[in-house]
């Protein structure tokens, strides 16, 4: 089955306490399972974080059932994803060029080898 590669920004606070727990809450075992469990159900087949200094890197590769605009609505009739995004937003924080309520902004590909 063919994937696309995604990639996203967003960053965290500032704040070394702050992020130690977002990386704690996106640890194997404290994962939420009903995030994890909609995020496979929205053709997303594999994501990864990444962190440096409280810049987040995100690549998620989805297959051909993939849609941005059906997992964006999926997400807000789901009040667990909805509990984890309000949590999330304790921790995150909009790029600085990001619009009102954007936080996860996609990354453009310059270069491949």
């Amino acid at each position: 089955m063919p994937t696309q590669r995604l990639c996203f920004a967003c960053d965290l606070k500032n704040d070394p306490a702050l992020i130690s727990t977002y990386k704690n809450y996106h640890s194997k075992e404290n994962a939420w399972p009903e995030i994890t469990q909609s995020i496979k159900e929205a053709g997303i087949v594999d994501m990864q974080i990444y962190l440096i200094g409280n810049r987040l890197f995100m690549i998620m590769e989805v297959d051909e059932t993939f849609d941005p605009k059906m997992k964006a609505a999926k997400d807000a009739a789901n009040p667990k994803v909805q509990e984890w995004e309000k949590l999330m937003w304790n921790f995150q924080q909009a790029l600085p060029w990001a619009k009102h309520g954007e936080k996860w902004m996609p990354l453009e590909q310059i270069f491949q080898l």
